[in-house]
This record gives structure tokens, C-alpha cells and sequence, in this order.
């Protein structure tokens, strides 16, 4: 394992698309969050009376560094407030969390982890001095408390143990104390060892389980990671197997797993949860750190470009709860809903829907996104997904101009009062040009083919670079106002079903590809202006649909035999198109055209 350190927040600044992107996510219901919602605005954590345990951690962990990703002054001091009454809340024994004392034992301490991976952050981008030793007494009195056994992890701290490891690995570089080594044991000891479940994902099953859960298991894969330093390990290549695992029986053409909120197979009328898109960006964006496996990097930037923009509307104002690589439809599903565990409204978009852990939690997946663009290695840079931005720190100044994913190109300007190696890692299988001007400019261009992927049960997906393309689906949107258990949906944090105009059931005729490139938009992930588009031959198909819900598609088609001529039609990025059919099948022309 190699030690490898991203850059952090207040070393980064975002450009071209990536700027206007968080712009839209600080513009948005991310920046509005703490005013609107009452889990944020009034919670336990800054002394009021509503949820004191996961939503305010998980909203934090993206709003501060969105917040100097953007040096954005407001934001800053607005995450200061939460931090500051976060702090003055310790008990005097270091406990952290809003519970009473009496309560500790009943309080699941997930919400721990988190809180304690959340300063770090926020130290990494302020500075603030007083961070590091309320981390120390924080740590140091969970270690007394599971020690001594008055607590001990349960439900989703021990599930998810691994996370503490941000906090203890901060600690471990400055204090090297034996004690922080020995929780770190503890936790291991105490925390669920996800090999032992690895034979029930081949079967997904329509019950609630923390070891088929999917965000659980997004967050697994980083375990060996984040571990190593303390507990050592990372050798047996535990995130690799463990991933193959997941990807051969619940895997999607877009990096990411389907559970919603459990595993759920292969078919692509299943959902996968908005959190577990955020979370395995992160341990992506950690086993690559920790690896120098490009598999890790590549499936970074499928999740990041695809998955994440699908599940949020263009102007960031509302979220899926879960997403569906064939999803035709956003509407109130009636009756027993098709997903596992979820309700008949989680793939709708709006305030909370189904749950509000993902209204919290994906705020940190384009800060972090933008965080993973240059990692320190050494003394030498590593520019990791190529993102426009500008990296500045030890004397070193290197600018980023470039519009990937949507263009193949890429140009570096380095100023440096001293001499470092740039690493820069571009697609493996690409034809490059690459051009050095002086004073150390960098320029690479290169080429790329749409080509046909292979998917289970006779379908196929179309991918471009690190785009997966797709048929998008024209709709009309319907506003849903209401309040529910005292949280309020009014525009522009309202909820919206989504209904389709347009036709979908299609299936390919032909390999026959062409490449349209066009401009990025103010909205890089755009509905209405794909900065991309693939013009392919399809042909018309009775595709069907299910036969409980007339708004979700079967999910295998019921006939590949065309319907007519074939005709052309555009397929544009899976992140810009919140309805679409990506998974589709070869027509009965396929081949007989050529």
C-alpha cells in the first residue's frame, strides 16, 4: 500500500463545468438545506428538537467542502455555525453526540463516526485549531466507553465501524498514542465482517438485512483502505473480490450496484440508492488512493458522470431516492411497489423522497468528486479524474483546461518554484496526441469509439469514454405541494412526478455510431442540452410492461422483432436523461444490414 493524500478543499479551485456544476448544488437544495429542512435547520445537534444523528453529519460532510471548493464566504460561515454549536455541546468526558448521558448505551453511535469524520474535513479545509482536540477527547472517551463495555457497537455503527478510521488514522499522525491503535481493535472486533456474508448478495431476497444493504456495502469497500495504516492487511485484496462479488450478481452499466434499499439483482427496473451512488464514490476515490489501481479510478468517474447527475434534477433543487437504469416513468407506484424494501414513491424526485438519509447525503458526492481531480504523492502530483480546476499549494500551480467527460481533450499549465513529477492518468485504451510547449504546457488529445457492452439476459448499453449513453425519454412534470409529518414540500423544495411523451421501445439495428458534439451548457448535465449525443440506428420493438405498473417497462423485452423500418434517433448521457431505457436488446435485423 502506498501513502497517497488528495488535495485538500481550500487547494482546489473548480473551473469551466465543475464550477458551474457546484454552483448549482450551492444554488440548490444542498445550500438551502439549513433554512428549509427542519432535520437541518432545528436539529439536536445545535440544540434544537428535531433529528440529532445522521442528517446533520452527513449534510456537513458535503456542504463545508462545496463551501471552500467555492471560497464562497456565506457558506463558510454558515458551516462555522454548525461546527461551533457542534462543539460547545461536548460533554466535559469528550462525548460528542446529542444524546443524555443515561441514553448513551441505547444510542446507535453511527452518528459518532460520522460526526468525527466530519471534522476532520472541517479542520482539513479551515484550520480550526480547537478541532483536533475535541477529535482526541471524543475518541479517547469511546474508547473508555467500549472498553469498559457500558457500550458497544449495534444496528448500523457496527455495520459500518470502518468509517471511525478517518477520524483515528487524523489522530494516530499526530499523537501516536498505543490507545488509538487499540480502539481501532476494538472496532474491528466489535464491527461485521462483510466476508462472512458474501454467498447471500448472489440471491437478493425481498427482506431487510444490514449485510445486503446497499449503501452499507458502498461503504465496505474502502474497509482495507482506511484500515491498513492501524490494522495493516491491505494485501489480500479484499475490496477486489468482495466488488467482483457485488458486480456480477447486482452490477449496472454505470458502476454502481442496484438495492433499494437492499441488493436487488440484475434486472434493470430495480433501484439503487442516491447514497450509496455518494458513498461509493468515496471508497472509489479511497481504493485508488490506497492501490494505484486504475479499475478503481475508471469506475470512480462511471459512477460520478453517470449515476450521480441521473438521480438529481437539473437544477438541483430534488433528488431520487433511487434510480433505475430502465426508468420510464417517475410516478406513485400503487400497491406492492416493484422495488425490494422501498416504497412506491422512492424513485420520484423532491424534498425526502422514501427516507432522508439521501437528501443529507449526497451533498458530499460533486465536492468530493472535485476533491479526488490531484492527489499528493509524495512530492510529486497525481492528476486523478481530469476535471477543470486549478491545484496551488507548496509552490506548485497546475491549471486544468478541459470539458471531459463530453470532449477528449486536456491542457495543462504548470508554474512551480521547484521541480516535481505531474502523473497524469488518462483512459487505458485510448490513441493519444500529446504536445509540451514550454513554459510547461501540456496538451492531449485523443480518440474514442462508442462500443456496445454486453449486459445479462440478452441486453446490451452503449458507452462512450466514461459516458454510458442511453434512450431518453421526453416527459411533463407534475408538482407535488404538501406537508407530511410536519416537513413542508413547497416550490422550489417540492416533490415531481415525472411522465413520459415519448417513445422507448427500441432496440438496436446496427453497430453504425456517429458521434455529435456539442456545446456544455450552463447545466453540464443537461435534460434539455446534451452537450453529447450518439446518432444510432434502432429499430421499433414490443417491449412491454410490467403487469402490475403500466409506468415501469418489463423487464426483458417481449419481442426483438422490428416494427417497421429502422429509423435514427439520438442517445445522450445517461446522467442528463431522467428517463430513459439504457439497457436494451440487439432488434432481429442486428447484422443483416451490414
Amino acid at each position: 500500500m502506498q501513502s497517497r493524500k488528495f488535495a485538500a478543499a481550500n487547494e482546489i479551485r473548480p473551473q469551466g463545468w465543475l464550477k458551474r456544476q457546484l454552483m448549482l448544488q450551492a444554488n440548490g437544495l444542498c445550500g438551502h438545506l439549513d433554512k428549509i429542512w427542519p432535520d437541518v435547520r432545528d436539529s439536536a445537534w445545535i440544540g434544537g428538537g428535531k433529528e440529532g444523528w445522521e442528517r446533520v453529519p452527513y449534510w456537513l460532510d458535503g456542504f463545508i467542502p462545496l463551501a471552500w471548493l467555492l471560497d464562497d464566504e456565506d457558506l463558510k460561515a454558515r458551516a462555522g455555525r454548525y461546527i461551533d454549536a457542534i462543539l460547545s455541546f461536548q460533554r466535559p468526558d469528550g462525548w460528542l453526540c446529542p444524546c443524555k448521558d443515561g441514553e448513551r448505551a441505547r444510542y446507535d453511535t453511527w452518528a459518532l463516526q460520522l460526526i468525527s469524520k466530519v471534522l476532520v474535513v472541517y479542520y482539513e479545509c479551515s484550520g480550526d485549531a480547537r478541532v483536533p482536540d475535541a477529535l482526541y477527547r471524543c475518541m479517547r472517551n469511546y474508547y473508555t466507553l467500549l472498553k469498559s463495555g457500558e457500550i458497544r457497537l449495534f444496528d448500523w455503527g457496527k455495520y459500518r465501524w470502518f468509517e471511525t478510521f478517518i477520524a483515528l488514522n487524523f489522530l494516530y499522525a499526530r499523537y501516536r498514542e498505543d490507545w488509538i491503535a487499540d480502539l481501532a481493535r476494538l472496532l474491528r472486533v466489535q464491527g461485521f465482517d462483510y466476508e462472512t456474508a458474501c454467498r447471500r448478495w448472489a440471491r437478493p431476497k425481498r427482506k431487510w438485512r444490514y449485510d445486503t444493504h446497499v449503501v452499507n456495502l458502498a461503504m465496505m469497500l474502502k474497509e482495507e483502505a482506511v484500515t491498513a495504516p492501524l490494522l495493516g492487511g491491505y494485501a489480500r485484496g479484499k475490496a477486489g473480490r468482495l466488488w467482483e462479488q457485488l458486480d456480477r450478481y447486482n452490477g449496472t452499466p454505470v458502476g454502481t450496484f442496484t438495492g433499494d434499499e437492499c441488493l436487488a439483482g440484475l434486472s434493470p427496473t430495480q433501484g439503487t440508492e442516491l447514497c450509496a451512488v455518494a458513498e461509493l464514490l468515496y471508497s472509489y476515490a479511497l481504493l485508488y488512493a490506497a492501490t494505484g489501481d486504475p479499475k478503481w479510478a475508471e469506475l470512480l468517474e462511471l459512477a460520478g458522470f453517470n449515476a450521480l447527475p441521473a438521480a438529481l434534477s437539473d437544477d438541483m433543487w430534488a433528488h431520487q431516492y433511487v434510480q433505475m437504469s430502465n426508468q420510464i416513468a417517475c410516478q406513485k407506484l400503487k400497491g406492492r411497489p416493484i422495488f425490494m424494501t422501498n416504497s412506491g414513491e422512492s424513485h420520484l424526485f423532491g424534498l425526502e423522497p422514501n427516507f432522508g438519509c439521501c437528501t443529507a447525503n449526497f451533498s458530499q458526492a460533486f465536492p468530493k468528486l472535485a476533491l479526488s481531480a490531484f492527489l499528493k504523492d509524495g512530492g510529486d502530483i497525481l492528476n486523478t479524474v481530469p476535471l477543470p480546476a486549478v491545484y496551488e499549494a507548496d509552490g506548485i500551480r497546475i491549471a486544468l483546461e478541459t470539458e471531459y467527460p463530453f470532449k477528449n481533450e486536456l491542457h495543462y499549465r504548470v508554474v512551480s518554484d521547484r521541480d516535481f513529477v505531474l502523473k497524469l492518468r488518462v483512459p487505458h485504451d485510448a490513441q493519444y496526441r500529446i504536445r509540451a510547449n514550454e513554459p510547461r504546457e501540456i496538451h492531449i488529445q485523443w480518440d474514442a469509439a462508442p462500443k456496445i457492452i454486453e449486459r445479462p439476459r440478452g441486453l446490451f448499453s452503449v458507452r462512450y469514454g466514461a459516458l454510458v449513453f442511453c434512450v431518453p425519454i421526453a416527459y411533463e412534470t407534475r408538482r407535488l405541494e404538501y406537508t407530511k409529518n410536519g416537513v413542508e414540500r413547497k416550490f422550489p423544495y417540492c416533490d415531481y412526478e415525472y411522465r413520459p411523451k415519448s417513445e422507448w421501445q427500441y432496440a438496436l439495428a446496427s453497430d453504425a455510431f456517429a458521434v455529435v458534439q456539442r456545446e456544455v451548457g450552463d447545466i453540464p448535465f443537461s435534460s434539455a442540452h446534451p452537450p453529447l449525443a450518439i446518432k444510432a440506428q434502432v429499430d421499433r420493438i414490443r417491449w412491454g410492461r410490467d403487469r402490475r405498473h403500466k409506468s415501469v417497462c418489463a423487464k426483458f423485452p417481449h419481442s426483438t422483432k422490428p416494427l417497421g423500418t429502422p429509423q435514427q434517433i439520438e442517445l445522450v448521457p445517461y446522467g442528463c436523461a431522467k428517463l430513459r431505457v439504457t439497457q436494451f436488446p440487439k432488434s432481429r435485423r442486428w447484422g443483416k444490414q451490414r
